[in-house]
């Protein structure tokens, strides 16, 4: 070693130091080769081998917080992406309070009542990547926009529409003139698996009490983010909940355990100088395309109106931005991803220009 040892104790030390420093040298090494080249390797397929199965193991809303919040930081408007993407709060295990449609078909059609109303029609049609666990569907109705830009996130029920009516003074007659118009076809399965299929030729829809308002929407419970608690005394006159049993319509009125595809057709009553319409995703949704049938909002037959598609969206693979004719507007292929917020606006003029 470093010195001539003499007898006694500093024999044994320097005996002691002999046998230890190959096994402390190579201790050193193999650390350092662990921090430099084996640490990060055996992270990484630590991870690959484990992750995926201590994700599936935890909570959809525990991933997606802890995800959002190392990414985007500490917010409370992180609650209002995780319902977003996930498709409702995630509390349950394996996704199963989300609601995500894997295939989603959209048809808008006008009819022109007079001059001055027309009938919007939205037919839309939901196939959901796992059996949505339900037996109720409900609509939102509301001529309010601050509402209809929360439901989506306060809503606690798995499958909803909202409709929108922006006239305050069309708003009651507007709705009234709906209900009767909607029709809705599911697929599901009931208590004991087996598979069925069912329309409605008529359906009964049930509104809700203002007082239950609080079990469908959590901001009439509590704070939501930076909305406060709203008073459902306060919007009684620009809120309506309708609600329905699909079992109703159900095949001998089988118990609905859960839903596979959903088809909804609903008619109401617009003005025609408000000069567009639009379609938002309720919840994730992956669009494949939107179909327009918009050639009866001429009533004259003049061929006067003009149509333009705006999505705002992703992505779309085709988005004209010129003025078309009725006759010549396309279909929109989506293909792509839509969260609640998200759709597409479809504005109309008359003549050269004037709405």
């Amino acid at each position: 070693m470093f010195w001539t040892p003499g007898p006694g104790w500093s024999g044994a030390i320097h005996r002691l130091l002999e046998l230890t420093f190959p096994v402390v040298l190579l201790a050193g090494g193999a650390l350092g080769s662990y921090e430099l080249f084996l640490r990060r390797w055996f992270t990484a397929e630590l991870a690959r081998i484990a992750g995926p199965r201590i994700v599936e193991a935890l909570l959809p809303q525990q991933v997606m917080g802890v995800f959002l919040e190392s990414i985007y930081g500490k917010n409370e408007a992180n609650r209002d992406v995780m319902t977003g993407v996930l498709g409702g709060e995630g509390r349950l295990p394996a996704g199963g309070d989300l609601t995500i449609s894997t295939h989603t078909g959209v048809t808008v059609e006008l009819r022109a009542v007079d001059r001055e109303l027309y009938h919007l029609t939205f037919a839309v049609t939901y196939s959901f990547k796992k059996n949505v666990q339900v037996d109720r569907f409900i609509i939102f109705a509301t001529c309010n926009a601050l509402l209809r830009d929360s439901i989506s996130s306060g809503c606690q029920l798995p499958l909803f529409e909202m409709w929108f009516v922006p006239d305050s003074e069309l708003f009651q007659s507007s709705v009234d003139d709906m209900l009767p118009t909607v029709r809705l076809g599911i697929e599901y399965v009931d208590h004991d698996r087996r598979h069925h299929v069912a329309e409605s030729s008529s359906l009964r829809l049930r509104e809700v009490k203002f007082q239950n308002w609080s079990d469908y929407l959590s901001f009439f419970r509590e704070d939501m983010g930076p909305l406060p608690r709203q008073s459902p005394r306060e919007h009684l006159a620009d809120l309506r909940i309708f609600e329905c049993d699909l079992s109703d319509i159900a095949d001998d009125h089988q118990n609905v355990g859960a839903i596979e595809r959903l088809s909804v057709r609903a008619t109401s009553l617009q003005r025609i100088d408000e000069g567009f319409c639009y379609w938002q995703a309720p919840y994730p949704c992956y669009v494949d395309r939107v179909t327009f049938a918009v050639k009866e909002l001429d009533i004259d037959g003049t061929g006067d109106f003009q149509f333009n598609i705006a999505p705002f969206t992703f992505r779309s693979n085709t988005a004209p931005t010129r003025w078309l004719k009725a006759e010549d507007l396309p279909e929109l292929e989506v293909r792509s991803w839509l969260l609640p917020g998200h759709g597409v606006v479809l504005f109309w003029r008359q003549g050269n220009g004037t709405s």
